[in-house]
């Protein structure tokens, strides 16, 4: 089993999105698959049309067993699972606080699944805290999407260099850019500069089309309502290079 996180500590920047589509493309190649919505807004348990309510609440990720079993819900898709959100998320770090291990405890959760799945898709809440340490412990794999703007690339930098001083091992983290436009020159300089100064930047890119927010109208990944897209194929090329330079490198 890999453990994918999609994580970055700045919000808007396309995280649910990518998780939800990766998560998809993953259990149409056959992989058996689990999306695991630790955001208290609840986005990918919304695109993935499923009620969001977690048994025992934020509790149920005190210990592994039968409250988070109970919680998983099947999709519409073969070999896609999730585990939704519910608004009490929100307190996650202070639950993982009153326990021992407390930057241990989402592994720990996570571990029993290691043999019903193939790949755990985190879609993760953009913030550092005790629930961040958790993912950055529980990830094999932290995928970080970057908008090629000044704010978001100093965004990463500030999770760099987070990583780098709690020892987190910053080279499991891999970006790839998002919500490109490259009719902008700032986008295509930004995305330049970025390729030149970060090591493990993906080619593959996401564009900024209406395809991708129409997912909140719709409520499918977007190679369901729309395969031939320019934004579907720009979510496969993601995941055929995650398979290739990302997952492959994990075995």
């Amino acid at each position: 089993m890999t453990t994918l996180a999609l994580y970055s500590n700045k919000g808007g920047v396309g995280k649910t999105a990518a998780a939800v589509n990766l998560a998809y493309l993953a259990a149409r190649s056959g992989k058996t698959t689990l999306i695991c919505d630790l955001d208290p807004q609840g986005a990918a348990t919304y695109y993935l049309r499923v009620k969001p309510k977690v048994k025992a609440e934020a509790r149920g990720f005190a210990k592994a067993g039968k409250a988070i079993e109970a919680s998983i819900k099947g999709t519409d898709y073969e070999n896609l699972d999730l585990l939704p959100a519910d608004f009490t998320h929100r307190n996650l770090d202070i639950v993982f606080d009153r326990l021992k291990r407390p930057k241990q405890r989402l592994g720990e959760v996570l571990k029993p699944f290691e043999q019903e799945y193939d790949l755990i898709v985190l879609d993760c809440p953009p913030t550092i805290n005790l629930l961040a340490e958790n993912i950055f412990n529980a990830a094999d794999i932290l995928l970080t999407p970057l908008i090629p703007t000044t704010l978001s690339v100093r965004a990463y930098e500030q999770m760099l260099s987070f990583l780098k001083k709690s020892s987190y091992a910053p080279e499991r983290v891999y970006i790839f850019f998002s919500m490109v436009d490259r009719r902008k020159k700032m986008h295509r300089e930004t995305c330049g500069t970025i390729q030149n100064t970060f090591d493990r930047v993906l080619r593959s890119a996401i564009p900024y089309l209406s395809e991708v927010e129409q997912m909140g109208l719709i409520r499918e990944p977007v190679a369901v309502f729309a395969p031939k897209s320019s934004a579907a194929r720009a979510y496969q090329d993601l995941w055929s290079e995650i398979q290739e330079v990302v997952l492959d490198r994990t075995k």
